[in-house]
């Protein structure tokens, strides 16, 4: 009985980001379209990057008036953690190096710590990763093509409190990772140092740093 109960929890758990990435997709198309960008690139853009917080930041840098240089240095600030999470889970993904680069396209923060979190210690469980990886894309891509098509008919994202749902969800997801110290003390100073840089730093210093300190803090 305890596997349909897992496999019902990660079903709910998935459904409820899926919600929250459809909406926020939406968002950035319609923040896209209203800053003169085609529509089809604002879906490529989300088919291809894949990166909710580095998009949204794109766009804020180009409504700045930022230049093209500034727009990619933020994305790949943002991005840089990616390193740490992707040299996690390259032994646990499956095949030769261009199916895992592939399948490495699904590795977000989500499907990531429910991949950590349904794997043993130190080995994500790639199918769990492959499988919310591929829910969130669609909700994601989706989202965006709807924002795209509808506009602001759509409303103000933050007015469905999904703005909090986020945070709440993914600490939700990250909890069961941290009740050994070592992860918790990882989990902990990262966010501290992430805290205390968000004031006085470009946009994805804070989560670069957050990261290489827990990778510190964990060994």
């Amino acid at each position: 009985m305890s596997a349909p109960r897992r496999g019902h929890s990660l079903t709910a758990t998935v459904a409820s980001i899926a919600v929250a990435a459809f909406v926020f997709g939406a968002s950035f198309g319609v923040l896209a379209t209203g800053e003169g960008i085609p529509g089809w690139q604002a879906v490529a853009a989300s088919a291809t990057v894949f990166a909710g917080a580095a998009q949204f930041a794109a766009l804020s840098v180009q409504q700045d008036g930022g230049s093209s240089l500034a727009v990619v240095v933020t994305g790949v600030l943002l991005n840089l953690r990616y390193l740490v999470t992707g040299a996690a889970v390259a032994s646990a993904l499956p095949g030769g190096l261009g199916r895992r680069a592939a399948t490495a396209q699904l590795v977000v923060d989500e499907s990531y710590a429910l991949g950590a979190a349904a794997g043993p210690p130190g080995r994500p469980d790639a199918g769990v990763i492959v499988r919310v990886g591929s829910a969130l894309w669609c909700s994601w891509v989706g989202g965006t093509f709807a924002g795209v098509l509808l506009g602001d008919r759509l409303g103000d994202p933050g007015s469905y409190g999904l703005d909090a749902a986020f945070p709440a969800l993914f600490i939700a997801i990250l909890w069961p990772l941290v009740q050994h110290r070592s992860a918790a003390v990882a989990a902990f100073g990262g966010a501290g140092v992430a805290l205390v840089l968000a004031p006085f730093t470009p946009a994805g210093v804070p989560l670069a740093a957050a990261a290489v300190i827990g990778l510190v803090l964990s060994r």
